[in-house]
């Protein structure tokens, strides 16, 4: 197959690294791509969001599948511009993907057909979003209406910082503002194929969205993540598929926008079950990264498979019994205003067969030197028998890695790792299932 995958993050690098390992994969072009994919394929310097000029690169290589990696593809409409031309394509049609676009559609959506989420309001003026904070119990939960890339998402504490917040996201020119009740527990990303019609789960992880250690700072587009999440037992599991992911699926097709790609669902365990937090058209980044790492099947026959209706015929994937983990390397600044230009050293190191370094924002200067060009720079990701000697492995690469201009949680996955010394410490001798 030739094979157009559209992106330059840290997402689409991984996804090139598991395409690329495909016997089905006769030709693997990346548009834009970013140097670590440059080095896995052929690369074209298109935008992802120039419909045409993406047309045209599916059209030179005679493209038998196109993936899109980022949900501002999708928005723009490029699923719908390969359905004209007739090329199978992973990924939403940019109506099917309002169910990340837009967040205020989204949660009037997920009212319409029963999906459990915490109760909301949509405003577009101040004065009544700020009046209706007051009908709330800190803290508050206010979030931008349209894409913003991770981070169009504040959780305040106080009063004073949900008003400024309010103001801050409604000052652009027709910007709205979802405000809803916070939702108490551990948040987890699910994950499914749907090809129009079937369904098919496709793995879970945990994110860490907040800037700095214990969870503090600004919200983020991901510090790190690891899979499986241990808090995610398999009959939890089953009740998100059953009142989330399913009836999400099946209200998208009955609104007349059947969806082809991958649903992600962000859901909050709360003590009466899993609640839906936000639903997103893509693969999560950096969760994708810790899920290629463990998928062991060919990930290419299910990408086909969700973009020409063909999932039924496939089998469940395989998962290697390891747990994986990513630590994000941001550039100082990130989230506010990320410092660019700075020289990385140390990502060609061998680092072993367990560990993976995925590039998310980087560039080539003239004389060859990597250099930071973006908020979250790299995905240190490894793999490992238990968390702990997954997340030991992706820390001593870090650790490897030179680079002055950047920075990193040092904490991820101590939520899994503080519950298994817990339960070891009751006396449990076998591990849990991962899953």
């Amino acid at each position: 197959m030739n094979i157009l995958l559209v992106g330059s993050g840290g997402r689409e690098h991984a996804l090139a690294w598991k395409i690329a390992a495909s016997p089905l994969a006769r030709r693997l072009v990346c548009a834009p791509g970013n140097p670590g994919i440059a080095a896995l394929c052929e690369t074209r310097p298109v935008g992802v969001t120039d419909v045409e000029g993406q047309a045209a690169v599916a059209r030179e290589i005679g493209a038998d599948l196109v993936v899109v990696g980022p949900e501002a593809a999708l928005e723009a409409g490029l699923a719908d511009r390969m359905a004209e031309l007739g090329v199978p394509c992973f990924g939403a049609s940019a109506r099917a993907a309002r169910i990340e676009t837009s967040k205020a559609f989204m949660k009037t959506f997920a009212a319409r057909h029963g999906i459990p989420t915490a109760p909301f309001a949509v405003f577009e003026e101040a004065a009544p979003a700020k009046a209706f904070l007051r009908t709330l119990a800190p803290p508050y939960v206010i979030k931008a209406d349209g894409l913003a890339a991770g981070k169009g998402v504040v959780v305040a504490s106080s009063l004073e910082e949900a008003e400024l917040a309010i103001d801050d996201l409604l000052a652009k020119a027709g910007a709205r503002v979802v405000m809803e009740a916070f939702l108490e527990g551990e948040e987890v990303s699910l994950f499914a194929f749907c090809d129009g019609a079937d369904i098919m789960t496709f793995g879970a992880a945990q994110d860490h969205k907040r800037a700095f250690d214990g969870d503090e700072g600004p919200n983020t587009g991901g510090m790190g993540a690891f899979s499986p999440p241990s808090a995610f037992s398999p009959s939890v599991a089953e009740v998100a598929d059953r009142t989330i992911v399913t009836p999400a699926l099946a209200g998208l097709a009955a609104e007349g926008a059947p969806y082809r790609g991958v649903l992600y669902a962000g859901l909050m365990l709360t003590p009466e079950g899993p609640r839906l937090v936000e639903f997103n058209a893509r693969f999560g980044d950096p969760e994708c990264q810790v899920l290629m790492l463990r998928l062991e099947s060919d990930i290419v026959p299910y990408l086909a498979g969700a973009a020409t209706g063909s999932l039924r015929s496939l089998a469940a994937p395989r998962w290697r019994n390891d747990w994986a983990i990513c630590v994000v390397l941001a550039a100082r600044g990130y989230p506010q205003a990320p410092q660019s230009g700075s020289v990385i050293e140390g990502v060609e190191a061998e680092f072993g067969d367990d560990v993976a370094v995925f590039h998310a924002g980087t560039a080539r200067r003239a004389d060859g030197a990597l250099i930071a060009a973006g908020g979250r720079v790299l995905n240190v990701c490894a793999r490992g028998p238990t968390l702990k000697i997954a997340r030991d492995r992706a820390y001593a690469a870090v650790e490897r890695i030179e680079w002055s201009g950047g920075f990193h949680r040092t904490d991820i996955g101590w939520l899994a790792l503080r519950r298994d010394e817990d339960r070891l410490s009751l006396g449990a001798t076998a591990a849990p299932s991962i899953e």
